[in-house]
């Protein structure tokens, strides 16, 4: 019997997203002169399906990118669900440095990209501001974040520690977003309720590695 339309459809979707995560990987590590036929034979598909889903290189190059964006911008209100909300944000800038790195890694592919005429980043900064405003909003209506920063600030703040991940150490970025998360969670409703010396420590104690990886503010310093 010949497969549903449904099953046929879930198996496309499935290969594509193979495909997306393999090329993302393979992109930052490899560069642009990765054959297509090494991507496909990573994700476990044949190099027909690659071009039926991806007609250039430039074309996987693009929809990896957006992918591993996407992916970034999603955790924001799945990590809300699960923790607080500043505990969400420091884990979700812990996903936002793994994605700097990596799209650092792809930036010769990324700029291969603009070459062809196709603006990677069109919807970068929209989709990072949004995800951005819904974990400060949360902070804000729970207490645990201060109320007059904007998504703009955090944007910018996190661009300057991308470029440290670039040119400086992992452990550098991770005290730079410690710093950050102070300055985040100083003056909020929670910090002032709480003991003395129990601020951010708490905040921190929710920076365990996320589970899957990885910025894009491309107008932003190291982006």
């Amino acid at each position: 019997m010949p497969p549903t339309p449904r099953r046929t459809r879930s198996d496309a979707l499935q290969n594509r997203e193979r495909l997306l995560e393999v090329a993302a990987r393979v992109f930052a590590e490899q560069g642009l002169d990765t054959a297509p036929a090494a991507i496909a034979k990573q994700a476990g598909v044949g190099v027909g399906t690659l071009y039926r889903h991806f007609p250039t290189r430039e074309a996987l190059i693009d929809a990896a990118y957006r992918h591993q964006l996407t992916r970034v911008c999603e955790k924001a209100p799945d990590l809300l669900a699960r923790h607080p909300a500043a505990e969400a944000t420091r884990i979700w800038m812990e996903h936002f440095l793994e994605y700097a790195t990596a799209k650092s890694g792809m930036s010769a592919a990324l700029n291969a990209v603009i070459a062809s005429g196709v603006d990677p980043y069109a919807d970068s900064r929209a989709l990072l501001t949004d995800a951005v405003a819904t974990l400060l909003d949360t902070g804000a209506h729970d207490g645990s974040l201060r109320t007059d920063v904007t998504s703009d600030d955090v944007l910018l703040l996190m661009g300057g520690i991308a470029y440290s991940v670039q040119h400086g150490s992992k452990e550098q970025a991770r005290r730079l977003v410690d710093l950050l998360m102070d300055a985040l969670t100083k003056g909020s409703t929670a910090s002032c309720t709480q003991a003395p010396g129990s601020g951010a420590s708490n905040v921190r104690a929710g920076t365990a590695n996320p589970s899957s990886g990885a910025v894009d503010v491309h107008e932003a310093p190291g982006a």
